[in-house]
């Protein structure tokens, strides 16, 4: 069965959690992974970037200069593709960059990542994690405590708190994330997990 080391807040080591083999032993799968994290990646994509064509460009109804005798070539209308500030071709336009996914490939990618945090240690638990009041000093000093600050790290909570997220949300290279809302794409951009104890039975519950 998986297991994890389990840490209090001081880092001080405090055994280890089992953990559901259906969740966190999975093989990996590097081309669902690819799929999954490519499409996450897509859906941040805003799509925005526009060009006009040449029937959108304002202007253009009469000939610039004569057919004949000019010694150029004949153009019909300043809007063409060729001429200064006249229409895009090829150029981008509005659109959705998003990729369906099924919800059963976005669950076993999260496994298969973090199936493979636990086999390189990089995915500890915290056994319990007391943030009332925003303050990012003690955050920081737990952070260092389970050697969490040198690299990107992600934070993976049971609920939603915001003294959590305001604490967080100065130090650098940390990101926070409930168990509902995590995906493979965060996990595969931190290089060190920190779970807190009771997010760990909601992950297991929802992803078996």
């Amino acid at each position: 069965m998986a297991a994890a080391k389990l840490f209090k807040v001081d880092g001080s080591d405090a055994g280890s959690v089992e953990l559901s083999d259906a969740v966190f032993d999975v093989p990996a799968n590097p081309t669902l992974i690819k799929e999954v994290a490519v499409a996450l990646r897509n859906a941040q994509r805003q799509g925005n970037a526009e060009t006009k064509v040449r029937h959108q460009v304002r202007g253009g109804g009469s000939k610039p200069y004569r057919q004949k005798g000019t010694g150029n070539a004949r153009h019909g209308s300043t809007r063409e593709p060729q001429m200064r500030g006249g229409g895009v071709v090829f150029g981008p336009h509005k659109r959705d960059y998003r990729q369906k996914l099924t919800a059963a490939s976005r669950r076993k990618a999260l496994c298969c990542v973090l199936s493979d945090r636990v086999r390189s240690s990089a995915l500890c638990v915290l056994d319990a994690l007391e943030c009332d009041v925003p303050k990012t000093k003690p955050f920081a000093d737990m952070l260092s405590h389970l050697r969490a600050n040198e690299e990107r790290t992600l934070l993976v909570t049971a609920e939603p708190s915001r003294a959590v997220v305001l604490s967080a949300r100065n130090i650098p290279r940390v990101a926070v994330r409930t168990a509902a809302d995590v995906n493979a794409l965060d996990v595969l951009e931190a290089k060190r997990v920190v779970v807190a104890q009771d997010a760990v039975a909601k992950l297991e519950e929802r992803l078996s």
